[in-house]
């Protein structure tokens, strides 16, 4: 199973997308790493929930406008995320700064000699300054939970010109994706239905800021059994920005539109995970240039979830002329939103390997959840499950 959108390291070109395998195993694949799961094995199984519908009464007031726009992903880390260790040549010989100081691919470095930093360019003088004055850097970082702080004294080259702290590190990322709501009302919106990883550390990015922007579809890579396809798009880095990223969780990525939307269908209401039935449906996404489609799939199988889980149903793709395109699920269609009788449902989020045609989905209530739009009368939420 593959997540469908991952992040290279951002510099200033445009770039199109390579995944990373999701950690979670599906029912009918085995994704790279994941160990092999019995077919028989429900989706409630899988997910550990029962079937038991939620009991908070759902507002029938709230109409979201459907997504389907290809968006571009702008994200700046929180700090700057080390990525791995290299060994500086220098005169007497070999040796990594960074993993002297015990400091492990993943971490992020909040502070340098107590001063905060925010880009990678932040570094470069204090590791400048510490080398030419002989004296150690004093390194604030963030592993997991903890906060730990550790001496790092950066090393001469061979040439004897720079000064190296022997890290690999990033503070940006950026990617494709598609857009699956937004609230005309609050201005909030949700993307993706996936947790934006690091496609080094496999870990979520923790992330200061970011943007969205309009993307264009400029060809379909398309997909085969036990390779999954892509979208090839573009977009500007620095033009088209449509709105903020606030949140990057395990329903997606959230913020504000500061823009409507192109190609913006009319509100609809939602669909709650106990409403969504086995049989036809249809996703919207673009697969050239940003013309938004509908396309038919069918709910394969769906769990009327009581806690907030990622993936909710099992969905397939049945529209032909999709299926000649792309072969079906494919990279940067994460986050298509899923239309059901006349309701948003949910989005698209993953593709099983072996099997293109199908995937994962998440039920819409949770994303909403997320974006903090209150989906109960009586104000409450769903316990999310880990």
């Amino acid at each position: 199973m593959i997540a469908l959108l991952a992040f290279p390291f951002f510099t200033q070109q445009i770039i199109p997308f390579k995944s990373q395998p999701s950690q979670a195993a599906s029912t009918s694949t085995t994704d790279t790493g994941a160990e092999n799961t019995a077919k028989d094995l429900s989706l409630a199984e899988l997910t550990g929930l029962s079937f038991h519908q939620a009991k908070a009464e759902a507002r029938d007031d709230i109409r979201i406008i459907p997504g389907g726009q290809s968006i571009g992903v702008q994200l700046q880390t929180k700090g700057v995320l080390v990525v791995g260790h290299h060994v500086v040549k220098g005169k007497s010989g070999g040796i990594s700064p960074g993993e002297k100081a015990d400091i492990q691919v993943g971490d992020v470095i909040l502070e340098i000699d107590g001063k905060e930093i925010k880009t990678m360019n932040d570094v470069k003088p204090f590791v400048k300054q510490a080398g030419e004055s002989n004296h150690p850097l004093d390194i604030k970082l963030k592993r997991g939970e903890k906060t730990i702080s550790t001496e790092l004294k950066p090393a001469l080259d061979k040439q004897g010109k720079n000064f190296q702290i022997g890290l690999y590190i990033r503070d940006s990322a950026a990617g494709i994706g598609t857009m699956t709501f937004y609230d005309p009302n609050s201005k909030k919106y949700g993307a993706l239905g996936h947790v934006i990883s690091d496609m080094d550390t496999k870990k979520p990015i923790e992330i200061n800021n970011g943007a969205i922007v309009r993307s264009s579809v400029t060809s379909i890579e398309k997909g085969n059994n036990g390779i999954p396809g892509e979208k090839q798009a573009t977009f500007s880095p620095t033009e088209n920005k449509i709105g903020s990223i606030t949140k990057n969780s395990p329903f997606g990525i959230f913020g504000e539109l500061n823009q409507n939307l192109e190609d913006a269908r009319k509100p609809m209401p939602i669909a709650q995970p106990h409403e969504v039935q086995e049989g036809p449906a249809k996703i919207l996404t673009v697969l050239e240039g940003e013309k938004v489609e509908a396309y038919d799939v069918e709910i394969v199988s769906s769990v009327p979830q009581t806690n907030a889980a990622t993936k909710g149903m099992v969905i397939q793709i049945k529209d032909k002329e999709l299926l000649n395109k792309t072969g079906g699920i494919v990279q940067g269609m994460s986050g298509s939103p899923i239309i059901q009788n006349g309701k948003i449902i949910g989005a698209v989020t993953h593709v099983f390997v072996n099997d293109p045609t199908s995937g994962y989905g998440v039920h819409i209530e949770f994303m909403l959840q997320e974006a903090g739009i209150n989906v109960h009368k009586n104000g409450a939420s769903l316990k999310k499950v880990s």
